[in-house]
């Protein structure tokens, strides 16, 4: 989910003030980061989040966000220093309403199969169940992704005994489509651990893909109907360039990383991710949720924070990107969630953002 580039890091000579091991507090946050004035505010300040992946369910928007919390953990790669441990679920009856906090939905204690790190969810709805989806690390310390549910979008969740099986990695993102089939997107590599599956198999030696080789994919899979296991095996998501040349390794700044995303425009499927180590959401546009995508362009520049995950909704006649940076406390893992109107041009292409006016 989270690599830190600490070259670019201590290279951007950015130095942030604020303590991180208190409380955000809306009145110290700064209006100004890196590269100019915020364009966007966060939607809450007393809790840290991050990872936003936004739902309209039942005419209010829920906000299915991972939690920041500020620990003694050594920043590394690897992303140990993000150490969630639990969710708190968030709403609003409109965008620029007022956000309510419905509290710990679940906590990692409360899920028998996880040791640690309940890192980006996602949430569907199904046949009166509500469904939240979720990675963690196991008793091996091996990402693998669970899934509880509730009868109402808040939760709180009841998880299942046991991780979805088949699945792996982290980042879980679910999209439902026109005919009610739902698919299972997911993937995140170094701390996410993507690199060391190959053909839904571990290999604990599997090394970073060298940087002519072909990018690592992410994968997908179609959910059964009960939405609790996967109706087939996780495939790789192919994503291309306009020549349906896969990427290699060194294309960094079009590549999949991870967060990845899918929503459905005008009849062509749109799958979106962070390429990770140069923090661009960028977006592909494919015929079926399975892809072939080719890769169009940048939706979000580079946020402050140096990760970038999003999730994108339509609300009304209107389309919305959610993501988060971290203007709250200028601390790498102590971010906080935002929401920008997204337009699309008249060929389908999506209008580039940037978190900065």
């Amino acid at each position: 989910m989270y690599r830190i580039s600490f070259k670019y890091l201590l290279s951007a000579g950015v130095v942030f003030y604020m303590a991180a091991c208190s409380p955000p507090n809306a009145g110290r946050a700064v209006t100004e980061g890196a590269a100019g004035k915020y364009a966007s505010q966060p939607l809450v300040s007393h809790i840290y989040t991050a990872d936003p992946s936004a739902h309209y369910f039942n005419g209010k928007i829920f906000i299915y966000p991972s939690h920041d919390t500020a620990t003694k953990t050594v920043e590394n790669d690897n992303g140990d220093h993000f150490r969630m441990a639990d969710y708190h679920i968030l709403s609003m009856d409109s965008i620029g309403g007022k956000v309510t906090d419905h509290g710990v939905a679940l906590r990692v204690e409360d899920v028998p199969w996880a040791s640690q790190q309940l890192w980006a969810p996602d949430a569907a709805f199904s046949q009166g169940t509500y469904y939240l989806y979720f990675p963690a690390k196991d008793k091996q310390g091996l990402f693998k992704i669970g899934v509880a549910t509730s009868p109402q979008p808040e939760g709180p969740f009841k998880a299942e005994k046991d991780p979805v099986k088949g699945t792996y990695s982290i980042d879980p993102s679910v999209f439902r489509d026109d005919d009610g089939t739902f698919y299972l997107y997911f993937g995140g590599i170094w701390g996410g651990q993507l690199q060391n599956w190959n053909n839904n198999r571990y290999d604990s030696s599997a090394k970073l893909r060298d940087k002519n080789e072909v990018a690592i994919l992410p994968r997908v899979a179609k959910l059964s109907p009960g939405m609790k296991s996967l109706e087939s095996d996780p495939v790789e998501v192919s994503i291309t360039d306009s020549s349906g040349h896969q990427f290699l390794e060194k294309d960094n700044d079009k590549r999949f990383f991870e967060a990845a995303w899918m929503h459905k425009y005008k009849g062509k499927y749109y799958f979106s991710y962070s390429t990770g180590d140069t923090h661009n959401i960028v977006y592909a546009i494919g015929d079926s949720p399975y892809g072939p995508f080719k890769y169009q362009g940048i939706i979000l520049k580079p946020v402050d924070g140096w990760t970038n995950h999003h999730s994108i909704v339509q609300i009304g006649d209107k389309w919305y990107l959610f993501y988060h940076d971290t203007q709250l406390s200028g601390k790498t893992h102590l971010r906080n969630v935002k929401v920008t109107e997204l337009k699309y041009n008249s060929d389908g292409t999506i209008q580039p953002l940037s978190a900065f006016k």
